[in-house]
């Protein structure tokens, strides 16, 4: 089939990596895949000629509000694959909401990837019963081999040498969900007291205002810093060499960088919110805490106990290993895609 998938595709971020593994999958399935920006449309009137002009027989988005909503009344089958923002934040805005109910409605399946994501689903719109899958996201790590870690401090602005300095990785898009300054003066105060201690964000610009007010709050942080994204094989290498990957988020559907960073055996801090714990199993598979003292408190014990470091890095790779297999998503999406064929249910 000749397939166009709409997705969210700002570089270096997990929706953009996510869309191109889901397209790997489909094209390795034999299908065609057409991969477009969902932000290069306003409305559904304006994919209608992509669609004719790509001789589209069917559709996936990801993302129920930002590409679903622009798969409607064309008459083609699609399948629709959540994001956090979806659940998190637009189902509580109430003319977005009642939008991603009729792209439901359309749509012949969707993919959360929890379970307490179907079950959010399921009770803003019941009428999606049954055609709602769970599909945990499929990892795969690619550290770069020429990586510098040196340099690339010195890049982030840590002129100090690399032996015996303790990283804190956060990495996310600048806009407020992902909460960048939630750490900050924390972090700082623990960096006075331990100068060997930096705490780095990395991560594109995606809000311009808001980007102005992390990198002023950053310039006032004392062992606080922020560096422009990576690309993805740079970045792994940079989780593989820090200390630990923090996520600090309001909210969260599914976040690549705490599986990656399993995946590449370092340890994760991440702010005790549904979509975290679900992955995260606090002193299992990583460290989850529910204000910046306490975050501040479990580095400090990570730091001092190897043996614990030691835990939750096998315990985090093993989940991994168990729970989010690129071979169990790649077959999983092949099968849903068949779901598709056939043209319009009417």
């Amino acid at each position: 089939m000749r397939l166009l998938f709409l997705a969210v595709l700002r570089r270096h971020t997990g929706n953009a990596v996510t869309a191109q593994r889901v397209r790997d999958h489909l094209e390795a399935a034999g299908h065609v895949c057409v991969l477009r920006d969902a932000f290069d449309f306003e409305s559904p009137a304006d994919v209608a000629d992509l669609i004719m002009a790509e001789n589209v027989e069917a559709a996936l988005a990801l993302h129920l509000y930002r590409g679903g909503r622009l798969l409607q009344g064309h008459r083609v089958p699609f399948g629709i694959i959540f994001g956090g923002t979806d659940l998190n934040e637009d189902a509580n805005q109430e003319e977005k909401s009642r939008v991603m109910g009729r792209v439901l409605e359309e749509a012949r399946f969707a993919v959360a990837f929890t379970e307490p994501m179907k079950e959010m689903a399921q009770r803003q719109w019941p009428h999606a019963k049954g055609k709602i899958y769970v599909q945990s996201q499929g990892i795969t790590t690619t550290p770069s081999a020429a990586f510098n870690w040196s340099t690339f401090l010195q890049r982030a602005d840590i002129h100090r040498s690399a032996d015996g300095l303790r990283v804190f990785l956060l990495i996310c898009g600048l806009r407020r969900v992902k909460d960048p300054l939630y750490l900050v003066d924390a972090f700082s105060e623990w960096h006075r007291e331990d100068p060997s201690v930096f705490f780095l964000i990395v991560g594109p610009e995606v809000d311009p205002v808001f980007t102005q007010e992390v990198k002023a709050a950053v310039q006032r942080a004392p062992g606080v810093r922020l560096t422009r994204e990576l690309p993805q094989d740079e970045l792994h290498a940079a989780v593989r060499n820090c200390c630990a990957v923090v996520n600090s988020s309001v909210s969260e559907g599914m976040s690549a960088a705490i599986l990656e960073a399993m995946d590449l055996e370092v340890p994760v801090l991440a702010r005790n919110i549904p979509g975290n714990a679900a992955m995260v199993k606090h002193g299992v598979t990583g460290l989850l805490f529910s204000d910046p003292q306490e975050f501040v408190q479990l580095a400090k014990r990570l730091i001092r106990d190897p043996t614990l470091e030691r835990e939750l890095v096998a315990n985090g790779k093993e989940y991994v290993r168990l729970s989010h297999s690129w071979q169990v998503e790649r077959d999983v999406y092949r099968n849903l895609v068949g779901k598709l064929k056939g043209g319009s249910e009417d």
